[in-house]
């Protein structure tokens, strides 16, 4: 019996220390240590919505996903993250007080393993590598110096690539990347000397695709001498030869000899864990002052998320979340503070924020809807909530609105029936405040408490707009005010005057004319999305917008917001505050030519709307 006990033992300790091999950062231990830590994870089954652990339960260790799905959630509830595979979590309870921050419970059928408390904190103090993956957790000053541009391909790479000779048969290879669970395999020598790379795509576009046997040599699909960075390489070295070679894998050689290896996915984990830690150091704060600590770290995330080649949107989206955690961690804090509020309540975000298109440069803009049973004496409740919410986001860098716009103003913290007679009054008599509070209003997004309260107001609002033609008229003359900033002889209409005299403003003129035309084509459709990007695709999926007028001003969209958020990375790359400024001189005449461009195909589609002749003719 005993016999049969160490047998299975032992065929869990390999099973575990092969899945540690190819999991960052286990890879980086030294090989005895990555083995006698494989024999103290813990395992455990969990199954679909089982809970892991909940806020306030004793931190056992360090949780790691063999296979299946997480969801932690906040003390409100809210999705924090969704994690996968070889993702860790419940790190942050390690390191305060040894309590949970957080809830996590199992989507899914999900085996996890556990490395207990006292072995993390070992591994913390024994292993630099191990300790700078997890040492993240609270925007320290160490973690916003890490860029990825600037890290060493080393400390970035999976130090275990699974590798094949060339005789391995294409059957078995692909077994093998299935086993594996890899995107790719090295094919190498005896002495490890790379001779190939074969990937997912090679299996489907060439094994596949020409119906090679699966006893055919995996030399005949693989990519042979594939480019390969050096150890001592850097960041921008990975991300320039993925962007110029178009190539989603590189191998890392020294002298020839295959060390590691680095993938799309790698890089997806590395940013994601950025924002991902972020998020965790705000769920766990006890103040503003601990959360503003956490948001410091906001600009090298976006010219982190910038530098690795992000599109606009992923980049946009990141940032917004860490602005909806702070403002659901406030919210929890103000009630812990307060007490119970009296009725429900939702706290909505406007603007930027309210699109999820946050960048480097954003204010707050939000309002309360209360519940219709709310009564004067309830108002002085939500006036002291609303205010330490606004202040708590003040301090950590969200500053307070210049227009006022914010549910500390008391005309937009209000019940649910005043904010009905709100829009319509702004659909019946569309004069320029109401055109001007409407364009902010539409973009309204539910951030936290009961958000019952929004739903059938946003179908009524949409549906009674779309039904209003002169308002949807208003709506369009009133979007058109922000104009493309196009000159004579192609070239640019700059800033005038100021400060920034002789610059493009990115902002008022890039994204905002895109924003606005968005924005009607979702009153038109009474589509319910409140991203810009997203209303343009729903707009051409209902038939709003031609195929071709959605894709233009799509592309176009795309061209300005990247080249905003560029523009705003290369500033904190220099030290200096973003904005939405920059001179047309810092431009190639290519980049020059392709963004006028960009902004010829807005202001077409302004013209097309403003002359009603629609866009789908």
């Amino acid at each position: 019996m005993g016999e049969t006990m160490t047998d299975t033992a032992l065929d869990r300790e390999t099973r575990i220390l092969r899945f540690l091999e190819h999991v960052h950062p286990y890879d980086s231990l030294r090989r005895e240590v990555l083995t006698r830590v494989a024999g103290v994870f813990l395992e455990r089954l969990a199954g679909p919505g089982e809970t892991i652990y909940s806020i306030g339960d004793p931190a056992e260790g360090l949780w790691l996903i063999e296979h299946g799905t997480v969801e932690i959630t906040d003390d409100a509830g809210a999705p924090v993250s969704i994690l996968h595979g070889r993702n860790s979590f419940g790190e942050r309870g390690l390191q305060r007080e040894g309590r949970s921050l957080t809830n996590a419970r199992a989507t899914e059928e999900t085996r996890l393993l556990l490395l207990p408390a006292d072995e993390f904190n070992e591994l913390l103090k024994t292993s630099p590598a191990f300790a700078r993956f997890f040492d993240r957790g609270r925007g320290t000053a160490r973690e916003q110096r890490v860029e990825l541009a600037t890290q060493k391909i080393s400390d970035l790479m999976v130090r275990t690539p699974v590798t094949v000779n060339a005789g391995t048969t294409i059957r078995a290879a692909a077994e093998r990347m299935r086993d594996t669970r890899v995107s790719c395999l090295a094919v190498v020598d005896a002495e490890d000397r790379l001779e190939g790379i074969v990937t997912l795509r090679d299996m489907a576009t060439k094994a596949v695709a020409q119906g090679l046997g699966g006893d055919t040599p995996v030399s005949e699909i693989m990519t042979a001498d594939p480019v390969s960075l050096a150890p001592s390489a850097l960041g921008t070295d990975l991300l320039h030869t993925m962007l110029e070679r178009k190539v989603g894998h590189v191998p890392v050689t020294e002298d020839g000899r295959l060390v590691g290896i680095l993938t799309q996915t790698d890089l997806t984990r590395f940013q994601a864990v950025s924002s991902a830690s972020m998020v965790s150091g705000i769920v766990g704060a006890q103040s503003a002052r601990e959360m503003a600590e956490v948001t410091a770290g906001l600009p090298q995330l976006l010219a982190h998320l910038v530098g690795a080649g992000n599109r606009h949107e992923v980049v946009t989206r990141l940032i917004t979340d860490i602005a909806d955690a702070v403002t659901r961690r406030l919210l929890a804090l103000a009630e812990e503070r307060l007490g119970a509020p009296p009725v429900d309540y939702l706290w909505l975000a406007c603007g930027s924020q309210g699109r999820q298109e946050q960048t480097g440069v954003s204010d707050q803009d939000n309002c309360l809807i209360l519940d219709d049973a709310a009564t004067p004496d309830d108002m002085e409740y939500f006036r002291r909530l609303a205010t330490f919410v606004s202040d708590g986001l003040d301090t950590c860098g969200y500053f307070h609105c210049p227009g006022d716009m914010m549910a500390t103003n008391p005309r937009w913290c209000q019940p649910l029936a005043i904010w009905q007679r709100y829009f319509r009054g702004w659909i019946n008599k569309p004069d320029p405040e109401a055109q001007m509070l409407a364009s902010v209003m539409f973009d309204l997004r539910p951030i936290g408490g009961a958000k019952h309260l929004f739903e059938n107001l946003q179908g009524e609002t949409l549906a009674a707009a779309h039904r209003n033609s002169i308002f949807v008229g208003h709506m369009i003359m009133n979007s058109l005010k922000h104009v493309p900033p196009l000159g004579l002889f192609r070239g640019f209409a700059t800033v005038r005057s100021g400060e920034h005299k002789n610059e493009l403003d990115m902002k008022m003129n890039g994204v905002v004319p895109v924003v606005d035309l968005a924005r009607i084509y979702a009153l038109q459709g009474e589509l319910t999305q409140v991203n810009t990007r997203a209303r343009l695709e729903a707009a051409e999926a209902m038939g709003t917008i031609s195929h071709s007028g959605a894709q233009d001003l799509i592309d176009a969209y795309d061209l300005i917001a990247e080249t905003r958020l560029r523009r705003q990375a290369e500033e904190i790359r220099a030290g200096r505050k973003p904005d939405n400024f920059m001179p047309p001189s810092d431009l190639s005449d290519f980049e020059r030519s392709h963004l006028r461009d960009a902004f010829v195909v807005v202001r077409t589609m302004q013209s097309a709307v403003g002359q009603g002749k629609g866009v789908l003719g």
